[in-house]
């Protein structure tokens, strides 16, 4: 075996669905996503139908929707899904379809290490669709955000913000030292 260690990287997430439809046209309108190959499930013994999605030509799935989603259930499925887009101007593209597509609460948050939105898709699951900062402070963290400001406002207030925490540092230096400890870990 020697000194190699698993490192996973998670690549995809399946989600059961009660209205296979509507969730279809949600991920693809709202967050982008294509639909790269759909389908009932190859055993009969398993009686659901599939849709496959990614935003990644590389990955041909990064997420699932799957039928077969009870009609009540007593809690949610699933705590959250995020989403990691390339900057503010897509964060704001991705509020603004949410928004349009009827969504009520958009949470708009800086947990210094990431700008995030929060909502809820047509069946209750929570979304997060976040851009990484080049700050890092402890976790967890959360503050409320203006998205509504300019790019260079919201650069510098959230820089002051992390800068203002005691165990502010730039996400490069943990970046590092993250990679150290993983690698001492093997």
């Amino acid at each position: 075996m020697g000194s190699r260690k698993p490192s996973p990287r998670l690549t995809h997430f399946a989600l059961f669905v009660e209205d296979m439809e509507k969730m279809q046209d949600y991920y693809t309108s709202v967050m982008g996503l294509t639909v790269t190959d759909q389908g009932p499930f190859p055993d009969p013994s398993v009686p659901v139908d599939m849709v496959f999605m990614s935003s990644d030509p590389t990955e041909h799935h990064q997420f699932v929707l799957v039928t077969g989603r009870p009609d009540e259930v007593p809690f949610a499925l699933n705590q959250q899904m995020s989403f990691l887009v390339e900057d503010l101007d897509e964060l704001r593209l991705t509020r603004d379809k949410a928004a349009a597509a009827g969504t009520e609460e958009i949470r708009v948050r800086t947990h210094g290490n990431a700008w995030s939105i929060y909502f809820r898709d047509p069946e209750d699951n929570l979304i997060e669709v976040y851009v990484h900062t080049p700050w890092h402070i402890p976790q967890p963290h959360s503050t409320a955000l203006d998205l509504d400001q300019s790019n260079d406002e919201i650069y510098r207030w959230t820089e002051a913000h992390c800068r203002a925490d005691a165990g502010f540092m730039m996400a490069a230096e943990r970046e590092a030292k993250m990679a150290e400890m993983m690698a001492s870990k093997a």
